[in-house]
């Protein structure tokens, strides 16, 4: 397991430098774990050092790109899989382990199609109004992928909320509800926008 200060959201994509001696020891035995790893959110205190507080709900990350930099850290790029539930965590020797299980999500197409349009017009209202203030909005245009599920994700992973706004998404099993939520986070973020573009 690895605990930081950022929630992974399946089909997204995580680039981490390895450097403390106890996650340098879980890269190298990721081989006999299929590359994979869990990530999930620190809820208090700090990535290096350990005695943090962690959240139960993360993401299995894949390793999809690694190099190594001399005697310096490990450069990794993973991207997210599966949502799992910390189900019992286990001794932080030689590294954060924890017994996990998978978590299943299930919808209805149309009703998706329906929370993606709304989402998706909220994102598109934030980003205008990002946009008025003066943000370079060339990179802020992205293409959703044909499936559904994984476009939603992707809807969560573009939009401008915090990481514990982020992680009440990521632990939202429904994804039609899970995108009504984020809709209702970006109105709000608009409606700061708007009143600091009026002053």
């Amino acid at each position: 397991m690895f605990p930081l200060g950022v929630v992974l959201f399946p089909g997204a994509y995580l680039p981490l430098q390895v450097f403390e001696p106890r996650y340098r020891r879980l890269v190298a035995d990721l081989p006999g774990h299929d590359n994979r790893f869990g990530v999930v959110l620190i809820r208090r205190g700090q990535e290096v050092g350990g005695g943090d507080e962690r959240h139960d709900v993360g993401t299995i990350a894949e390793v999809v790109m690694q190099e190594e930099v001399g005697d310096g850290p490990y450069l990794l790029t993973a991207v997210g899989r599966e949502r799992i539930r910390v189900t019992q965590w286990l001794a932080d020797d030689p590294y954060p382990r924890a017994v996990v299980a998978e978590m299943p999500s299930s919808y209805h197409a149309v009703d998706l199609a329906a929370a993606l349009a709304s989402a998706a017009n909220a994102r598109k209202q934030v980003l205008g109004l990002a946009v008025e203030m003066g943000v370079d909005g060339r990179y802020l245009d992205i293409q959703l992928p044909g499936d559904p599920e994984q476009a939603a994700w992707t809807l969560c992973d573009a939009s401008p909320i915090g990481a514990f706004d982020r992680q009440r998404l990521l632990e939202i099993d429904d994804p039609v509800l899970r995108l009504g939520m984020l809709t209702d986070a970006l109105d709000a973020h608009a409606n700061d926008l708007r009143r600091a573009l009026e002053h």
